[in-house]
C-alpha cells in the first residue's frame, strides 16, 4: 500500500513538473515573441534613422547647389547690370560727342557765312 501511495506521489510530482516545464516553455515562448518584435523594431528605428541621415544629407547637398546658383545668378546679374552701365556711358558719350561734333559744324558754317 505504501509503494502504491509512493507512486501516486510520484506521478503526481511528475505531473506537476511537466505543468510546469509547460509554464516555462510558454513563458521562454512569450520572451522569443517579444525579442523578435524588439529586434523587428530596432532594425525599422535604425533604417529609419539610415532614411532621416540619408534625407538630411540630400537636403544639405540641395541647400549647397542651390547657394551655388544663386551665387552664379548674382554674378550674372551682377555682370548684366555693368553691361547695361557701360551701355549707358557708351551712349552719353556719343551722344556728347555727336553735340561737340554739331558744335563744330556750326561754328564752321558761321566760320564760312561769315
Amino acid at each position: 500500500y505504501e509503494i502504491f501511495e509512493e507512486l501516486e506521489e510520484e506521478e503526481e510530482e511528475e505531473e506537476e513538473e511537466e505543468k510546469e516545464d509547460e509554464k516555462i516553455h510558454e513563458i521562454l515562448e512569450d520572451v522569443e515573441e517579444e525579442l523578435d518584435e524588439l529586434e523587428h523594431e530596432e532594425h525599422v528605428d535604425h533604417e529609419q534613422e539610415e532614411d532621416e541621415e540619408e534625407e538630411e544629407e540630400e537636403e544639405d547637398e540641395f541647400h549647397e547647389i542651390f547657394e551655388k546658383l544663386e551665387g552664379e545668378l548674382d554674378e550674372l546679374e551682377n555682370e548684366e547690370h555693368e553691361e547695361h552701365d557701360d551701355e549707358e556711358e557708351e551712349d552719353v558719350n556719343i551722344h556728347e560727342e555727336y553735340e561737340e561734333y554739331e558744335e563744330e559744324e556750326g561754328e564752321e558754317e558761321e566760320e564760312e557765312e561769315g
